[in-house]
């Protein structure tokens, strides 16, 4: 009886934090489909009387006469692309750096692990200012390029990858190399198919991260026709800071599309997790 009653509490526990976390999204989806002032009426409603898509069709659609002000589609498409070549340049070079540190054997290897294991107190903030001179000083300020430099060397990432590799035995890749493999071939054909769930959750962690990343390209994009969605959003809020409706629109777009693929994902998240923590 004791551990009926305790699995209950636990489970109305749950049930509590998983409400609690998921209200704000449902107030955000409520409050994007209420007409424009109704969420700033007292008291502010929950639900909305009479849902409608006009803040929607607002920042997405263009104005009578072919004129928009927003710049949000074009905004997405530069997401989009962004988010996916530093998903594949991120991932690309993270994970051989990763097994590199983990399997191979190399001059400075310990020294390099150290340094990046310093690396890993320092705030990412504190290195924009040198990364923002670099860049300007080889003329890559306000392109994509410069955008990305920043997702091509995650040192989170490569640490990430060498744990989980870790967990590989050695002697499977002995064998490899018996049977005469390359290093290569040892990577693509044996590593990369039992890291899989952790090439897989790096690749979610790069993209959501990429995604949603709105400092760095504040910082390095001047021109409007290159915001990202987080910036474009943000510009549309100095102007229309009492746009509630508007502005909560403007977050389901920008957060359901990387919810959606979590959830997609959610199961070679979890096991890229736990691979990534545990040491064989």
């Amino acid at each position: 009886m004791a551990l009926n009653v305790y699995g209950i509490g636990r489970t109305m526990l749950v049930a509590v934090l998983a409400l609690a976390t998921a209200m704000p999204l449902v107030w955000m989806v409520n409050v994007s489909l209420m007409p424009a002032g109704t969420a700033t009426s007292f008291p502010p409603p929950f639900w909305p009387a009479h849902p409608t898509l006009a803040n929607y069709r607002e920042l997405l659609l263009a104005h009578p006469g072919g004129a928009t002000s927003y710049h949000i589609v074009p905004a997405i498409v530069n997401s989009v692309a962004l988010a996916a070549l530093a998903t594949l340049l991120g991932v690309g070079l993270t994970v051989p750096a990763g097994y590199a540190f983990a399997k191979l054997r190399f001059w400075g290897r310990a020294r390099l692990l150290q340094a990046m294991l310093a690396l890993v107190v320092v705030p990412a903030q504190v290195a924009m200012l040198p990364l923002f001179l670099m860049l300007e000083s080889v003329g890559l300020v306000n392109t994509y390029a410069g955008v990305l430099a920043p997702w091509l060397a995650g040192v989170y990432g490569v640490l990430f990858v060498r744990q989980a590799t870790l967990a590989l035995p050695d002697e499977m890749l002995d064998a490899a190399r018996i049977d005469g493999a390359s290093e290569w071939q040892i990577f693509t054909r044996v590593v990369l198919p039992l890291l899989r769930p952790v090439v897989v959750t790096l690749s979610l962690f790069t993209f959501l991260q990429s995604w949603s990343d709105f400092l760095w390209p504040l910082i390095v994009i001047t021109d409007q026709s290159l915001y990202t969605l987080p910036v474009a959003l943000a510009a549309i809020g100095r102007e229309h800071v009492r746009d509630t409706e508007l502005m909560m629109a403007g977050a389901v777009i920008t957060t359901m599309p990387v919810l959606l693929l979590f959830l997609a994902l959610q199961r070679y998240y979890f096991s890229g997790v736990l691979s990534g923590s545990i040491k064989g």
